[in-house]
């Protein structure tokens, strides 16, 4: 399908590379590249996508920056999309602890940032985003900006203390196999429930655009997470909640959320920001869902371009 500039968000743009990286502990990890020619790039950026993610979804957004002089670069969490699993079936999202996917982070970023051109922007979506925050906090990666879009700060309730939910997670994880699933995905077994587009977005047409190349490409569907990940996530929160780590981001960090968001506390999103010495926070409302990079054109549109001012303040083009 097509969005307003022609761009075919159903294919794998000519300009984009896709390849393997091979993490230290030998895991095979799925990324992608828009190379630039030389002389031609005003700077490099990594996204990273959210849990169940596949950078499919992101491949207009994506092609944007690359229109914009950006060499660009995506890839998968290890254990999720074209990156193989990590539990016993095809579809449940699970990970022993999330600092594996700190450490493959710093791994691979350490190779791409020595192999691309400066200033060095890292972005970051929903879990993607908090692993970002992580990897920050503990001076694991060095980018001169960071976005991040509905960053997974909290789950819901929000006005819930995580101490409560941690327990029983922990409960959970413990009474039976921490890879088993959390909670029940469909009636149809291997199908997403109807519903999942009212957690994501408006916009019908991006959303059938997922479904497409999950029927294309089957390795890039999943459903819920494990009572493992549940409790891992809930620990990572934590340790973003203590005293002194958000503080400790000197770096310029550019978030953004909606208030309508069903998956993630926007609530802890907006103290994260007032923590951050250099942060900027943009509040998308009831016009906006979880996936805003994947909203209707309008709201898309108003979170790209808030995003491009941004960069061209903070990461400007290195003579």
């Amino acid at each position: 399908m097509e969005g307003g500039t022609g761009f075919d968000r159903r294919a794998i743009p000519p300009e984009a590379v896709e390849t393997r990286w091979t993490a230290p502990d030998g895991h095979p990890v799925r990324r992608i590249d828009w190379l630039m020619p030389p002389g031609a790039c005003r700077g490099s950026l990594f996204f990273m996508p959210g849990r169940g993610d596949a950078y499919e979804k992101y491949l207009d957004t994506l092609d944007h920056w690359h229109r914009s002089g950006w060499r660009v670069t995506a890839a998968d969490w290890r254990g999720q999309a074209g990156s193989g699993r990590l539990g016993f079936d095809e579809v449940t999202g699970h990970v022993d602890d999330f600092a594996t996917w700190v450490d493959d982070l710093a791994a691979l970023w350490t190779q791409w940032k020595a192999s691309t051109p400066p200033p060095h922007v890292i972005v970051g979506h929903s879990m993607g985003g908090h692993i970002v925050l992580r990897a920050l906090v503990e001076e694991r990666i060095d980018p001169d900006a960071a976005i991040l879009s509905a960053p997974m700060l909290g789950l819901l309730p929000g006005f819930m203390p995580p101490v409560f939910p941690h327990g029983l997670a922990k409960v959970m994880a413990r009474l039976g196999d921490p890879r088993r699933p959390a909670w029940k995905w469909s009636e149809k077994p291997g199908e997403p429930p109807e519903s999942r587009i009212e957690l994501l977005t408006h916009d019908e047409g991006r959303y059938e655009d997922e479904l497409w190349w999950r029927e294309h490409r089957p390795e890039l569907a999943m459903g819920p997470a494990s009572w493992g990940w549940v409790e891992r996530a809930i620990a990572s929160i934590r340790l973003l909640r203590q005293p002194g780590a958000l503080e400790s981001i000197s770096l310029p960090v550019f978030l953004f959320g909606t208030t309508a968001d069903r998956l993630v506390d926007y609530g802890a999103i907006e103290r994260a920001a007032q923590r951050m010495p250099r942060a900027q926070l943009l509040r998308f409302g009831d016009e906006a869902r979880h996936e805003i990079l994947r909203e209707i054109d309008p709201i898309r549109d108003r979170a790209v371009a808030a995003i491009d001012e941004f960069l061209d303040r903070t990461a400007p083009l290195v003579d």
